[in-house]
């Protein structure tokens, strides 16, 4: 018989299908909260403080108070996962601004958040595309401006991935003003023909990835050159290498941008390096 799978709602621990939230929930009716994902591998949480101190960060930045300190977050995410037996895949966590009568304005001081979290298993190591290469394609950037707030208001994302699925291919990029901003959920990265290691700087045009954080250290312990500035599409396309990153993928080569092949249309030797990197990190649990 298999597991089953258990989710943490505002202090329980309960079967999947037990789970309700209320139609009131500010989530629910304005997307009015935020989220934040960690991967697991080998059943240990990967780069995890990282991700919740941008969890942090992301309540602050629209005024919820976090429901929990970084140790408490850190307790439920390892029962979570040992009450899933999850060796591989992720963890999800959302927090609203709570349940109330709907009014745009902010609820009464004191209603409680609603905390959420649950997780899925998925095969993120060894993940057939990353021998492959990743086929992708890119669409204009539609979001709001503070995109730097990990938000659960993801319908531009929502309208972006359908596409990529829509065309066959794994992921889409997304375009302002000529300039490759991100994924629609991950970071955009090209390796230029001379080495260096490019990557758009962090603003509120973009989410402050936390796995491109970790990779852009290792990038840099390896020696590789990194350049923090704007790309075009057409740069994009005339790359050695180009990869995306994020919790759910690690590291992943892209090998085709609209139809067109990137570099040499396989994985590129930078690209598998920092995969191979970015894992070895993880597994050590550092």
């Amino acid at each position: 018989m298999s597991q089953a799978r258990i989710v943490y709602l505002n202090g329980d621990f309960l079967p999947f299908a037990e789970a309700r939230v209320p139609i009131m929930d500010r989530g629910f009716l304005f997307a009015d909260g935020i989220y934040e994902v960690s991967a697991v591998l080998d059943g240990r949480l990967v780069d995890n403080e990282a991700h919740l101190a941008r969890l942090d960060r992301s309540l602050g930045e629209i005024d919820i108070a976090n429901p929990h300190t970084i140790p408490e977050w850190i307790g439920l995410q390892t029962e979570l996962v040992a009450r899933n037996g999850l060796t591989e895949g992720l963890v999800y966590m959302q927090v609203t601004r709570g349940v109330y009568e709907r009014d745009f304005a902010y609820p009464p001081a004191g209603t409680a958040p609603t905390v959420m979290m649950f997780t899925q298993a998925k095969t993120i190591a060894a993940n057939p595309l990353a021998e492959t290469g990743a086929r992708i394609i890119t669409v204009p950037d539609l979001r709001w401006k503070r995109r730097d707030i990990k938000s659960v208001a993801l319908l531009a994302q929502v309208l972006a991935k359908q596409q990529a699925a829509a065309a066959g291919v794994a992921e889409a990029w997304m375009v302002e003003d000529d300039a490759v901003t991100e994924g629609s959920s991950s970071t955009a990265f090209i390796v230029t023909k001379g080495g260096a290691l490019v990557t758009r700087p962090l603003s509120t045009a973009l989410l402050p990835g936390i796995t491109r954080k970790a990779v852009l250290r290792l990038a840099e312990e390896a020696g590789l050159a990194l350049e923090e500035r704007l790309f075009s599409v057409s740069e994009a396309l005339g790359a050695a290498e180009a990869f995306y990153t994020s919790a759910s993928a690690f590291v992943m080569p892209v090998v085709a941008i609209d139809g067109r092949t990137v570099g040499e249309g396989r994985p590129g030797p930078h690209t598998r390096r920092l995969r191979e990197l970015y894992l070895d990190m993880a597994r050590a649990g550092v």
